[in-house]
């Protein structure tokens, strides 16, 4: 843990050296007023996505206070902590723009997953995503929250991601045309994603949907490749797994919606420095697309 430390906290001061030389004069008055420098407080947010506590309060207080002081020598009471952590959004999601991200490889994956902000039974009484939250349906039932929409490359790698309310289809031409931007080559995804003008418009980006027939659907025939990499989809599933049983993205416990964002942002983040991430093996015929 303490390599992983030094290594998470080493890669993330470099690029805060570099994000405060870019700061104007009023961007740099908005930073947290703390003892803490940047990448303090960040390697603190990620590196809780990586320690298996599922409360941030036991492991700042336990963890982080205690075992670590001697790394962080000038931390700040826990609930000044969760002050400032509210204001590390932006270099979060820069940093995961920029040092996060896999790159594509012309095999990628499509999926979403759901992000419960409350239990089914307290919908009516939550107040922190009154107006933002929605309900939606997973493979598992109804829920209330949003959800987190992820593009991969073969190597399990995160291409691209987007976070929606829960009612947004997965078909949905903003989130798929953010998700696609820089991607090329195959998208394979499940029956959720069929959708002829999806279709369409992807393949005037140069990206073929590849996705399982419907039983009313008319059978096609589909070639040996395309039957491969929709039976290795299940990668992408295993990611979401690894993002909420590993990485803890999703909890019920948030008191605001920075710290939902700061949360499931840093979990991303952290899974970029797992140090195996599922991944697929492909025929040498296939490595060449």
């Amino acid at each position: 843990m303490v390599e992983q430390i030094i290594a998470v906290f080493c890669e993330i001061d470099d690029f805060c050296n570099e994000y405060e030389k870019h700061l104007i004069t009023g961007e740099a008055s908005k930073k947290p007023k703390t003892s803490m420098r940047l990448s303090e407080i960040m390697t603190i947010a990620v590196m809780y996505h990586l320690s298996h506590y599922r409360t941030f309060k036991w492991y700042y207080k336990d963890c982080v206070s205690k075992e670590w002081k001697k790394y962080f020598p000038r931390q700040v009471s826990y609930n000044r902590f969760v002050e400032i952590m509210q204001g590390i959004s932006v270099p979060l999601i820069l940093y995961l723009m920029s040092e996060g991200f896999g790159k594509c490889s012309g095999i990628n994956f499509a999926d979403s997953t759901s992000l419960d902000v409350c239990d089914s039974h307290r919908i009516q009484s939550h107040k922190v995503f009154k107006d933002l939250a929605k309900r939606g349906k997973s493979s598992t039932g109804w829920f209330f929250g949003f959800k987190l929409h992820i593009v991969i490359n073969d190597r399990g790698e995160i291409l691209s991601f987007c976070i929606t309310p829960a009612n947004v289809s997965d078909k949905d031409w903003a989130v798929m045309s953010h998700l696609t931007k820089n991607l090329f080559g195959k998208l394979i995804a499940d029956k959720g994603y069929i959708s002829s003008k999806l279709f369409a418009k992807l393949w005037e980006r140069n990206i073929q949907l590849v996705t399982k027939l419907k039983k009313n659907m008319e059978n096609k025939l589909m070639n040996l490749t395309d039957k491969i990499l929709l039976r290795k989809r299940a990668v992408i599933e295993s990611v979401n797994d690894f993002l909420k049983n590993i990485c803890d993205i999703e909890h019920s416990r948030h008191r605001s919606v920075n710290n939902f964002f700061v949360n499931t942002i840093s979990a991303l983040v952290a899974y970029s420095f797992l140090p195996t991430k599922p991944s697929i093996s492909l025929p040498n015929s296939l490595i060449s697309l």
